[in-house]
């Protein structure tokens, strides 16, 4: 159900939940950007398709995330059509979407009607790159989102998922490596991101995994031969990212 036409009670309930601010009328927005729900403008014929896949009820596994879940669609098809067709995949991926963004989408009618066994969850990395811009969605606010606040939007997003849909596990991506090496700052914030989300895994319901190493040189180098801008994968990177998590997306969803 679309959050605007939740009861009153429900919105806070989820309000409480989370420590959402912005959604208890006549509360102040929080400072967190991170946690502060926002349309992200020029994606509402992409998220008002999520919406008709979601009213289908059909996908039992959906990829969830920002351009490089997006990529699915692009560099990645070829993997797509290998690994996650074949399992009725469903690609909720926009890019440029930070933590807000899906916070607002789940808000807003994505998963509603929807009943899957597994989400495939990775964001956060436009947190970390889109720092020092003005937001037209935050009032023109200069946008800052350090590794803790970024954990706290993908914590706020894991648990608005576990609220829509109880019963469905959560497999969530430490963000993948960018930048040429190790010294790379916008690497070494998603490195502390993962580190604090890797925290929400109880094994249950939510399961963490890092396969960063799987596109790195031993000496952690990131290829462009994998990652051609340093940041999405190429159809190689794709394939890497599927192999490393195949097995543990069957076990997920056999359970």
């Amino acid at each position: 159900m679309a959050l605007n036409h939740m009861k009153p009670s429900s919105i806070a309930l989820i309000a409480a939940i989370f420590g959402f601010a912005s959604l208890a009328v006549g509360q102040n927005a929080p400072k967190n950007l991170a946690i502060t729900p926002a349309l992200h403008p020029g994606t509402e014929k992409k998220h008002e398709s999520f919406n008709e896949i979601s009213k289908l009820g059909k996908a039992p596994l959906v990829f969830l995330g920002d351009s490089i879940t997006a990529g699915w669609s692009g560099k990645g098809q070829e993997a797509w059509a290998k690994y996650w067709a074949p399992l009725g995949a469903a690609n909720f991926g926009i890019g440029g979407d930070r933590t807000e963004h899906i916070l607002w989408r789940l808000q807003h009618g994505n998963y509603d009607g929807l009943k899957p066994k597994l989400t495939v969850l990775m964001i956060g990395t436009n947190n970390t790159g889109h720092q020092g811009r003005p937001m037209a969605e935050h009032g023109g606010a200069v946008y800052t989102s350090p590794a803790d606040q970024t954990a706290e939007g993908v914590t706020a997003i894991v648990k608005l998922l576990q609220v829509k849909q109880p019963r469905m596990k959560i497999l969530l991506l430490a963000i993948f490596p960018r930048g040429a090496n190790e010294q790379d700052k916008m690497r070494q914030q998603n490195e502390a991101t993962n580190q604090l989300i890797a925290k929400l895994a109880d094994n249950k319901t939510v399961y963490f995994m890092d396969i960063g190493k799987s596109f790195l040189q031993p000496d952690g180098t990131l290829s462009k031969d994998i990652m051609p801008d340093l940041l999405h994968p190429n159809a190689a990177g794709y394939e890497i990212w599927s192999k490393a998590i195949e097995s543990k997306v069957k076990e997920l969803m056999a359970e």
